[in-house]
């Protein structure tokens, strides 16, 4: 069977509507882009999961993977990074919340699109929305992912899989359809950052250096699941024999040796750094901080950044990208129901 490793982009979510064409990145969103504020809408119930960073150390790791599956891995190189607190677990439908409702924040997934744009596509077909994961009825080849990606009109972080779906009710569930510019803004006004991808990579190991898993050797210790990933026959089959169909609330597995949860499987997180994928074989020993710019020859026109952990939609049948030191990708506007992020905040 062929891997196929997909990093779900705005581009390939909406082949099916329209093409998306590279984009500067926005600063500020224009007021007339906000829609009407439902504040019971936006607040999830009572989040029980406190808000908590857990301090990273620092040190000296081998960074990226020998893995002929991931060659934007290579080469393997040891990197340096500064101690840096982390967010414990993934930012949460609730903590988003509380950012939007204090802030009036709109996501990309949420403003309006521009018909100019777009090109000979119908004006009644331009509408926001976003990336849904959506089961095909039966087994298909995996070389095409528009066969089980739907772009979703209404989907939104407060809508994951269209307007009939909501949040309300998962406050502890890691915030999804968020792009890395959604992201960096909660960041900020949070008064942390994103991770650079390899203070992302040196928390996930947790100080045990390199494993086949970022938890350990075997896939399930003690015959226990211990990520939130795919069982069964990818797109059309998931048994969730760990527990979960979709993402689970944050801290329902393990956390690795520094306290972490979830640095592998349940959803995508953003990491701060463009993506091009021969970057390791110029990357600075100590604390890089990602290229200039970014390049992918998949699509050379748009802006990426990093994204790592892989999701609840990851195996070793699809989308191996969620074991030790392998990357995925993203365009800066692009957001899925498989993609959130958390933050990181310097010692002082």
């Amino acid at each position: 069977m062929k891997k196929i490793n997909y990093s779900l982009t705005f581009t390939i979510a909406v082949l099916s509507l329209f093409s998306c064409q590279n984009q500067p990145e926005k600063k500020e969103i224009p007021a007339a882009s906000a829609p009407a504020v439902n504040a019971a809408e936006i607040a999830p119930q009572t989040d029980t999961v406190e808000t908590k960073m857990v301090w990273i150390p620092g040190g000296t790791f081998q960074m990226g993977s020998n893995d002929a599956a991931f060659p934007d891995s290579q080469p393997m190189h040891p990197v340096t990074v500064d101690g840096f607190w982390m967010d414990e677990h993934e930012v949460t439908n609730a903590e988003f919340a509380k950012f939007v409702q204090t802030t009036g924040y709109v996501t990309v997934a949420e403003r309006q699109l521009n018909p100019a744009d777009f090109p000979g596509v119908p004006a009644e077909n331009v509408v926001p929305g976003s990336g849904v994961f959506t089961p095909t009825s039966q087994a298909v080849p995996l070389d095409n992912p528009l066969q089980w990606w739907q772009y979703v009109p209404g989907a939104s972080w407060r809508h994951p899989q269209g307007p009939e779906s909501s949040v309300k009710s998962q406050p502890n569930k890691p915030v999804v359809q968020v792009s890395y510019e959604d992201a960096a803004a909660y960041a900020k006004w949070a008064g942390k950052r994103l991770p650079t991808e390899a203070e992302w990579e040196f928390a996930a190991q947790g100080g045990r250096g390199q494993q086949k898993y970022y938890w350990g050797n075997e896939l399930k210790p003690g015959g226990k699941w211990m990520a939130n990933i795919y069982q069964g026959n990818f797109p059309d089959k998931n048994t969730g024999e760990d527990g979960f169909i979709g993402a689970a609330p944050v801290k329902s597995y393990p956390a690795n040796a520094y306290g972490l949860y979830d640095m592998d499987g349940n959803v995508w997180e953003w990491c701060n750094d463009y993506y091009r994928p021969d970057y390791y074989q110029m990357s600075p020993a100590k604390n890089p901080q990602g290229p200039e710019n970014s390049f992918d020859p998949d699509e050379p026109g748009a802006v990426k950044r990093v994204q790592r952990g892989g999701s609840f939609l990851c195996s070793d049948q699809y989308c191996v990208r969620y074991k030790p030191g392998s990357r995925g990708k993203g365009e800066h506007t692009s957001a899925s129901d498989n993609l959130g992020f958390r933050c990181v905040k310097n010692k002082s």
